[in-house]
């Protein structure tokens, strides 16, 4: 990655202001980008943010770069097979994107309340995407990978809709988060107890809703100055031998754990393991993942790059590069022995990057945005404090106030 941390000597890159987008990651719709995105299109202004906000070039290169590690990791998965040196970097980019992508969506969360304007982008950025994806890829299965029975199901998210499904669920919760006194131990104890639970089921992708639940309320109470604090020098160098251990780590832990434990998506006892290792497994995961999420945040550029642009589009590329993965495989590109050599990896990591870059430009957000940044105005009644407000602009309000005093 580039060397970001001191573009202007000294003086680093602010951090966005204190009362971010309720939109979260990977959405397009965060803080600061509406002045921008409003004279191309209303949908993108409705991300909840006051015109004439900037967007901070740090997070948006931190999303960018996290959805180019989320498609390499996925084209990896195919191929991976029996290298035991490409299962060891699988293993660690799982260790940190998905956190990185969560924590990020806490933070710009923090402002998050059941207040009626919120709740219609909760429903219009999160769950009407949840639902047109979820129901796209189980048709996408059904005809392309001839499985007639594939189910549509909206209780059971399908590849990569669980993400959605866990936004949603995690930003309802946000204002109880912010009203209890120790939110991240419960967050983590609630964690703990889930990966025991094996009955809880595929509902709602719930065991990867509670599992990944802490490092979203660790988002909520970080403030800008911790994403300065692992922005420091000190902490960049510091970084690249904690990759090289976490990687020398990865590939000793190949062939002795089982890469379920990093999806965190089942219990304990659903990867044959005694019960006790669920809680000490959520623990030992949760510290290296905040680990190597520091250092990933710690190489990130906070200065404007010719990908920057592009972290406002990381919804579109995290959702629609799956359609090329899961095509892939049901056509059988992935079957070619060469692939599973260096050159052929190298390749695909090259072309995955390549690909999720293109579907996170404008040109496809526009193509896309019915169904990610639908507007929906029809679908809600007027918020009866914007009427209020419009009728006191144009006049029309003080002979209603002054009938209902009398």
């Amino acid at each position: 990655m580039t060397n970001p941390l001191r573009p202007h000597g000294q003086n680093r890159a602010p951090l966005p202001p204190t009362q971010p987008s309720a939109d979260g990651v990977p959405s397009p719709r965060s803080p600061q980008n509406q002045h921008s995105e409003q004279a191309s299109s209303r949908a993108t202004a409705g991300a909840g943010e006051r015109p004439g906000k900037q967007r901070d070039a740090f997070f948006d290169n931190a999303k960018y770069l996290a959805i180019v590690l989320v498609a390499v990791a996925h084209s990896w998965e195919p191929v991976k097979g029996d290298s035991r040196i490409l299962q060891s970097f699988y293993t660690v980019v799982y260790t940190f994107h998905m956190p990185a992508f969560i924590i990020i969506s806490g933070f710009f969360s923090r402002s998050f309340d059941l207040r009626a304007d919120r709740l219609k982008r909760l429903l219009t950025g999160v769950v009407v995407p949840y639902v047109v994806f979820e129901t796209a890829y189980s048709l996408f299965k059904r005809y392309v990978d001839h499985a007639p029975d594939q189910e549509i199901s909206l209780l059971d998210p399908w590849y990569l809709t669980w993400f959605l499904c866990a936004l949603f669920i995690w930003r309802l919760t946000t204002p109880i988060w912010k009203l209890v006194r120790w939110p991240l131990p419960i967050a983590l104890g609630i964690a703990m107890l889930a990966s025991v639970s094996p009955e809880i089921g595929d509902d709602l992708d719930l065991q990867r809703v509670l599992q990944f639940l802490p490092f979203f309320v660790l988002g909520l109470y970080m403030k800008p100055e911790h994403f300065r604090l692992v922005r420091r020098r000190s902490v960049r160098v510091l970084s690249v031998p904690a990759f090289a251990t976490a990687l020398v780590v990865g590939w000793w832990a190949v062939p002795r754990m089982k890469t379920g434990w990093f999806y965190h998506r089942a219990a304990a006892q659903e990867l044959a393991a005694p019960w006790w290792s669920g809680p000490v497994m959520v623990l030992a995961l949760f510290g290296c993942s905040l680990l190597l999420t520091a250092c990933f945040f710690a190489w990130v550029p906070g200065r404007k790059m010719w990908f920057t642009a592009l972290g406002a589009g990381t919804l579109y590329g995290y959702l629609l590069h799956g359609f090329l993965i899961k095509g892939g495989e049901y056509g059988g590109w992935f079957d070619h022995a060469w692939l599973e050599r260096p050159l052929g990896e190298i390749f695909l990591s090259v072309l995955a990057a390549a690909a999720v870059t293109l579907l996170c430009t404008s040109p496809v957000r526009r193509v896309f945005r019915f169904a990610m940044e639908p507007t929906m105005e029809w679908a809600f009644k007027p918020d009866s404090a914007d009427v209020t407000h419009r009728r006191e602009k144009t006049g029309q309000g003080a002979p209603e106030r002054e009938k209902v005093s009398a």
